[in-house]
């Protein structure tokens, strides 16, 4: 029999009939005669509660006593699942993040996970018990609580699953799998079978919120089969694998990633010279706003240069600001900005070994009508910058136009 991590976010548990749902698919795995370890978040809406109370007091609360607040969220599920666990006769522990020794580091709100002493889990294992981890928290080594950012369940489960060595870390959410796209945006989108680690890890970062990027790097550096599955429905999900499988016919393009959450800013007319990119950035770094795509343009006099980047919309005022100083100390010309933009980006690991994707993507959008702003390239990736306004027109062409749509039955 295998040993199971199952990972239950914060809509799995959002109310006493989903946790006793939670508990009975939890039982189904126990006879079975699976070893199963869940790790829950907190219950939908409480950890935006708790942060609103603090906010009440203090709009800046000490991360410490955030990160003490905050994780009590976890502690009710624990405790409420375990009770019912318990109570439907399937033998059940809780257990904080501390109780369990999640050790971290000592960065408050967005702690990275050090090391975790098995030796507690797998006692209760061998006594036929269900163990049942709160997400999202650990200790530092000066016993203080911590918590690993928001979405930071994933992380704890996937890295349980790798400390004791589990067969499948199954994370249970909203969605049945991962899709080609988001289903909203495009009706035709279809679920995958298998995603490779490299290809999650784009999807993740390029907008798709199946789940956290963190959780997927862990997964990938310890070789931790991940499975993405529905909480409401049965299914097979969707297997994030480490390597590619090999098929008769790999597809080119696994899905596509979208985002409005974009920004471009350019300063026109920066002197061409050495170290100029740096000056600009350098800046925007300090002020601690994150530059996605960068595309440099040098005038036909070779003496000047157009510099543009992107930021996330949240940023834009800020890096716009940061840039006034920036170009006058430069002798540039002026800034141009739209924050109106979004990227879409195809991801497949077919691209290594298949040319002219970046070729048939421009046509299809330029048939569209739709035009290009910015591309940015990798192996496995090509992301191009539009109007917003043609985010989901976009989407929804590339989808049909790389064979990605649902084949009605």
């Amino acid at each position: 029999m295998a040993l199971y991590v199952q990972k239950f976010g914060g809509t799995s548990v959002g109310s006493i009939e989903r946790i006793k749902a939670v508990a009975e698919k939890v039982k189904g795995y126990r006879e079975q005669g699976h070893d199963v370890v869940v790790v829950v978040s907190a219950m939908s809406g409480e950890t935006n509660r708790l942060i609103a109370l603090a906010n009440e007091i203090n709009d800046d609360p000490t991360p410490r006593e955030m990160d003490m607040l905050v994780s009590t969220g976890e502690q009710v599920t624990i405790a409420l699942l375990s009770m019912t666990l318990n109570h439907i006769g399937c033998p059940a522990i809780s257990y904080t993040g501390p109780q369990v020794s999640i050790v971290t580091d000592s960065s408050h709100t967005k702690a990275r996970i050090k090391q975790i002493d098995d030796q507690k889990i797998r006692n209760d294992l061998k006594e036929g018990r269900v163990v049942v981890v709160a997400g999202f928290q650990g200790v530092d080594e000066q016993g203080n609580i911590t918590t690993l950012g928001r979405g930071g369940s994933d992380t704890t489960g996937v890295a349980l699953a790798a400390a004791l060595k589990a067969d499948e870390c199954q994370i249970f959410t909203d969605v049945d799998g991962v899709y080609t796209t988001d289903p909203r945006v495009c009706s035709r989108a279809k679920r995958l079978e298998t995603i490779t680690v490299e290809e999650m890890l784009e999807l993740a970062s390029l907008g798709s919120k199946v789940l956290q990027i963190r959780s997927v790097e862990f997964a990938g550096k310890y070789n931790v089969p991940l499975r993405v599955l529905s909480s409401f429905e049965e299914g097979p999900g969707t297997l994030i694998v480490a390597e590619e499988v090999e098929e008769m016919e790999d597809p080119l393009i696994s899905g596509i990633a979208f985002t409005a959450n974009e920004a471009k800013l350019t300063v026109l007319n920066a002197p061409d010279m050495p170290g100029v990119a740096s000056r600009i950035l350098g800046p925007i770094g300090d002020a601690n706003v994150e530059v996605d795509m960068i595309v440099q343009n040098v005038a036909h006099d070779g003496k000047s240069t157009d510099f543009t980047f992107t930021v996330s919309r949240g940023d834009y005022k800020k890096a716009k600001a940061v840039l006034e100083g920036v170009v006058a100390e430069l002798g540039a010309g002026s800034i141009s900005g739209d924050n109106a933009i979004a990227k879409v980006s195809l991801v497949g690991v077919g691209m290594r070994s298949h040319a002219g994707v970046a070729s048939k993507m421009f046509k299809v959008l330029s048939d569209e009508g739709i035009n290009i702003r910015m591309v940015s390239t990798s192996e496995i990736k090509i992301s191009v910058v539009i109007d917003e306004k043609f985010m989901e027109l976009a989407v929804r062409a590339l989808h049909t136009a790389f064979g990605l749509d649902k084949v009605e039955d």
